[in-house]
């Protein structure tokens, strides 16, 4: 999962910069956001920056994401039965989670290139997905799909797939098994306690250097 991690982390950077014009074709935003990526993850004093690359993604980035409605698939039928504090908690923690976690993976990887395929989007189409594939010297390309759903602030991703390996569906059944072990109070305190250990592992490196 670690492609998926760098995936995710660098088109969240990315992006923000289009969005303020006019609605783009999602394949083209992959494109254009994906040839930024690989821009940014050169850029060293970026990536050894943690807490500023995470400023950076809460600033400019998170509104581009569906996370509610990421959140809502990945905890499945528990969240019919949430309240609505609840589904707040789950949201900003599993955001949180994700960011966190898949921002690490900026300084993992480099010489990437990404292959964003042409895609038609039908005039009434509210969901589409737009299809790469990543290229790495000396390995397989790699395939990875997004699922970007329209909005009246453009079009959001609210999964990502690689290798048919779905990141809504990697939490999944982790998610049911701790709601069915101590309930969704229980899931939320599990994702608190991820993230507070998170930090302070984020925050020991800092201090180390």
């Amino acid at each position: 999962m670690k492609i998926l991690s760098i995936l995710l982390a660098a088109w969240l950077v990315t992006a923000n910069g289009l969005a303020h014009a006019e609605i783009v074709p999602p394949d083209e935003l992959i494109r254009v956001t994906s040839r930024e990526v690989l821009e940014v993850i050169n850029q060293d004093k970026r990536t050894h920056d943690q807490k500023k690359l995470l400023e950076f993604i809460d600033a400019k980035v998170l509104p581009h994401f569906d996370f509610e409605r990421m959140t809502r698939l990945a905890v499945g039928r528990a969240w019919r039965t949430a309240t609505t504090e609840q589904k707040s908690a789950l949201v900003t923690e599993f955001r949180t989670m994700l960011v966190r976690t898949y921002s690490r993976a900026f300084t993992l990887y480099k010489d990437v290139s990404i292959d964003t395929k042409p895609l038609t989007v039908p005039a009434n189409a509210d969901e589409v997905t737009v299809k790469t594939v990543i290229l790495r010297p000396g390995a397989p390309p790699v395939p990875v799909n997004y699922e970007m759903e329209k909005t009246a602030a453009g079009w959001k991703a609210f999964d990502v797939t690689v290798e048919g390996i779905s990141l809504v569906a990697t939490h999944r059944g982790s998610f049911a098994e701790k709601v069915q072990q101590s309930g969704i109070d229980g899931l939320i305190k599990s994702l608190v306690e991820l993230n507070q250990a998170s930090e302070k592992n984020s925050v020991n490196k800092a201090d180390a250097k």
